[in-house]
């Protein structure tokens, strides 16, 4: 795994960090986006509030990640897919909010419809976010 984030951060031009080590680490060992204070718990004292900010900005910009909106307005980060570059995400897929366990998916393999936007509009971004019950929160209940 290592020689992976290698590999990551030498392509988007950033020193390899520990700090940035350990973010990588959580995102890509988790099959949900991750809010920023999920991870300030995750990491504990190992990476201060300020350096975990500056890392999940630059990471974004790099188009290392992306970021989600949860349905409580707290932003989620996740893995991009590796189309995105800096500055250009090529994360136009659907996202998935669990009404009981507040669980953030992305659906990569879910493909939206193409967005017919009227003259004059260029989208920058695209964002869909589908509420509902999971499904291990729909199999609890039964």
């Amino acid at each position: 795994m290592d020689r992976k984030f290698d590999q990551l951060l030498e392509k988007h031009n950033l020193k390899k960090t520990t700090p940035r080590y350990s973010v990588l680490g959580i995102l890509s060992s988790r099959e949900m986006a991750t809010s920023q204070p999920d991870l300030e718990e995750v990491l504990g004292k190992e990476i201060d509030r300020v350096t975990l900010y500056r890392i999940l900005k630059t990471f974004e910009e790099k188009g290392i990640i992306h970021k989600i909106i949860d349905l409580n307005g707290t932003a989620n980060y996740a893995l991009c897919q590796s189309e995105c570059k800096e500055h250009e995400h090529h994360d136009e897929h659907l996202h998935f909010n669990c009404t009981v366990c507040g669980k953030l998916f992305c659906l990569n393999g879910t493909h939206l419809p193409p967005i017919n936007l009227p003259a004059g509009f260029k989208a920058k971004s695209v964002s869909l976010i589908v509420s509902g019950v999971c499904d291990k929160c729909s199999t609890a209940d039964d």
